[in-house]
């Protein structure tokens, strides 16, 4: 299933570069939200750092509906989605590339998003960052794959973008939280050990987070992409 599904996300990122209307959709949106929130702030005072850190989510979790809109419309778009139902690899190998390719482009998107709330939103580095860009890293993975499977219910309908997006959001808030928290103490000027550790429970929330879509995906993904067939 891995070989399969590492093509599959080489596919996706090839495509969807190639055309560059998913990943720029995505930067241009989150980099709107913060540069609107930023003029929100009166002038000469900081937006607390868990502000900041809700708004770099927030930002995250628009680009990730954008990112997996597109993913998926990519056989939509063409026809090809029975090529990938009647292709001998498991339906499963579909879910994980696609989350692999979401993943990617995501993280992409952050990359771009965290100096952006620096700059914008005027936010100090603190010494917190590695704790914090772990539980990151875990946070982006269950989006990853709560993404690549609700992208999947999402598919076909007219209005698949505001389906999405009501279906997703909610489901997100454990991992979201996680990480508000956790970008706390990345922009917190003065951390304390008291700070970190409370950065360690959000980081259990974000395993189980992980484990739940996880085994979600793997399970229920067969029945929702080719349930209507």
């Amino acid at each position: 299933m891995i070989a399969p599904a590492l093509r599959i996300a080489a596919k996706d990122l090839r495509l969807t570069l190639a055309r560059g209307t998913g990943l720029v959709q995505a930067l241009l949106l989150g980099l709107l939200l913060i540069f609107v929130f930023s003029l929100a702030r009166e002038t000469g005072r900081l937006i607390p750092a868990q502000g900041a850190a809700a708004i770099f989510w927030l930002a995250s979790a628009f680009a990730q509906v954008l990112v997996f809109n597109t993913l998926y419309s990519l056989e939509e778009s063409n026809g090809t989605r029975f090529g990938l139902l009647l292709a001998p690899v498991p339906a499963q190998a579909v879910w994980l590339g696609k989350g692999l390719a979401g993943l990617v482009l995501l993280v992409a998107a952050q990359i771009v998003f965290f100096p952006a709330c620096v700059a914008f939103l005027s936010q100090p580095i603190s010494e917190g960052w590695p704790m914090a860009l772990l539980v990151l890293v875990l946070v982006d993975i269950g989006l990853a794959a709560l993404g690549s499977l609700l992208g999947a219910l999402a598919q076909g309908q007219a209005s698949r973008e505001s389906l999405l997006t009501v279906i997703l959001f909610p489901l997100l808030i454990p991992a979201l939280l996680a990480g508000i928290r956790a970008g706390a103490a990345v922009f917190s000027p003065d951390v304390a050990e008291g700070v970190t550790e409370g950065v360690q429970s959000w980081l259990w929330l974000a395993l189980a987070f992980d484990a739940l879509f996880l085994a979600a995906g793997l399970l229920l993904f067969p029945f929702v992409y080719s349930g209507e067939e």
